[in-house]
């Protein structure tokens, strides 16, 4: 799936605690654009728990772009979520062969950066949950930001 979907390609490998790890890069690679991957066999499927990973997020530059892998996703036979608007970014989810959860997710719209703020506070909540406003911020704390 990385490789013949995603166009990710196979760039080394090297071992740990001995274990054979995979490297796959996109793009020009770096930093941000590899995957070390380490195949596991052994174990069980997947269930998720204390310590699991919920999915794997790869960034799509814009919407035009996530409209491409939409029909990539779907055409490569993987059932998908469709484009899903989250308020701050778009998604779109699927799983791979060994039930792994993959999200494509664009930069933006993103957050609000230019608003004023009384007493240097301020809460950005999507437009679903205003209604539960007092409710939410009723159980948030303060960050302690003299560490």
């Amino acid at each position: 799936m990385l490789t013949k979907v995603l166009g990710f390609k196979a760039v080394g490998a090297y071992e740990e605690n001995d274990k054979l790890l995979t490297v796959f890069q996109t793009g020009a690679g770096g930093t941000g654009a590899e995957v070390h991957l380490e195949a596991r066999p052994d174990l069980e499927d997947h269930n998720l728990g204390a310590g699991g990973i919920h999915h794997v997020a790869f960034r799509v530059a814009d919407d035009a772009e996530m409209m491409e892998w939409i029909e990539k996703i779907a055409d490569s036979n993987y059932p998908n979520s469709g484009f899903i608007d989250r308020h701050y970014f778009h998604s779109l989810y699927f799983r791979e062969s060994n039930g792994i959860l993959i999200e494509l997710a664009t930069d933006g719209p993103g957050f609000r950066t230019n608003f004023d703020v009384e007493h240097g506070e301020y809460v950005e909540l999507p437009p679903k949950l205003e209604p539960r406003r007092e409710e939410i911020l009723e159980h948030l704390s303060p960050l302690d930001t003299d560490k």
